[in-house]
């Protein structure tokens, strides 16, 4: 979790909870290039990730170099499983880690199965070909799309929203339901 949700854990009396969203669904397994993600959209990929890695740092979060994108939605199975053996916050990190820091590919089995390892659970493999998940997967995306989320980070409380990665003044005046 970044340091300024940390902080606020701290200050505040707060459960965060992880709610999936379907980020470019239509990625193929094998991902995309940066290029071909955004090809046709006139968009500056270099300050896009120039920005990435500026507000990682801000934050105290590693950001590698990136040229693929890759289909989020196994990660996200994953994710919701180690949510119910209560490693979700360290198996969140840990495929945060892998996607943004060392560009992995984590729609691939055994990247998720090396993950989940190294957060203490084994037996996702069979998880994720049992699609034990998919549901609460598919959820969350009615759940995201229903409250209008069009982008990831999205942090949500007291029945309002903000997008994107935000100061922790920010992030504070929307967990005390301020303006």
């Amino acid at each position: 979790m970044t340091g300024r949700i940390e902080k606020l854990k701290q200050a505040y009396d707060l459960e965060v909870k992880w709610i999936a969203f379907p980020l470019h669904p239509e990625t193929p397994e094998e991902g995309l290039t940066l290029d071909e993600l955004f090809a046709g959209r006139n968009v500056d990929i270099s300050a896009i990730l120039d920005r990435l890695k500026s507000v990682a740092a801000d934050c105290g979060l590693p950001f590698g170099v990136r040229t693929m994108t890759y289909n989020s939605r196994r990660a996200q199975e994953a994710g919701k499983w180690a949510e119910s053996q209560n490693q979700g916050e360290a198996f969140h990190m840990a495929v945060f880690k892998a996607y943004f820091a060392d560009g992995l590919n984590i729609a691939k089995i055994p990247v998720l199965v090396e993950l989940a390892e190294s957060v203490g659970l084994k037996g996702v493999e069979e998880v994720l070909s049992k699609g034990a998940f998919k549901d609460a997967v598919d959820s969350d995306w009615r759940y995201s799309r229903r409250c209008g989320v069009k982008a990831v980070p999205t942090f949500a409380a007291k029945g309002r929203m903000v997008v994107g990665a935000q100061p922790y003044n920010v992030l504070e005046e929307l967990v005390k339901g301020e303006p």
